[in-house]
């Protein structure tokens, strides 16, 4: 018992306070979200071999403040570009669509981060509560960046 406490208390300490985690929700979970309470969605469309998705993930998805702000006043959807996945969105259904051997970009990946007839990673989305895209940003963003985003989304 006192081996068990012992461990307890020195976890606890190795956790830093303050320590937050981003929340990260699917497309099918935004549907039903919306229906319980009307937010804005942030989809952030990524690749795994992206290096400033990885950045961003690394650094601005790791920022307390960033954090706290995507889990209490929008919905975040972390969506990687190249999923193989039938993903059904807003009454719509959504495929992968291969390239080449093992390649290709997923439907919505497209729908939601093309920008000037063009998809670059990583890309912010936001939607507002009825689904519609009213924000697009490509490129990496640095925390104070995104910051001020989500404080202009919040008005």
């Amino acid at each position: 018992m006192k081996k068990n406490l012992y461990v307890l208390l020195l976890l606890c300490c190795a956790i830093p306070a303050g320590f937050a985690q981003l929340h990260s929700v699917s497309f099918e979970q935004v549907d039903s979200l919306q229906r319980i309470e009307k937010r804005k969605t942030i989809v952030f469309i990524q690749t795994d071999w992206c290096q400033f998705c990885h950045a961003m993930k690394k650094t601005t998805f790791k920022n307390e403040e960033i954090i706290k702000e995507l889990n209490t006043a929008f919905y975040f959807v972390n969506f990687n570009a190249e999923e193989k996945r039938t993903v059904i969105f807003n009454k719509t259904t959504f495929q992968f669509k291969p390239t080449g051997n093992n390649f290709g970009t997923h439907e919505l990946a497209i729908a939601l981060g093309t920008i000037n007839k063009q998809l670059n990673f990583p890309v912010l989305c936001v939607l507002n509560s009825e689904n519609e895209i009213i924000f697009q940003h490509s490129g990496y963003l640095k925390p104070k960046e995104l910051k001020l985003i989500l404080a202009k989304l919040k008005e």
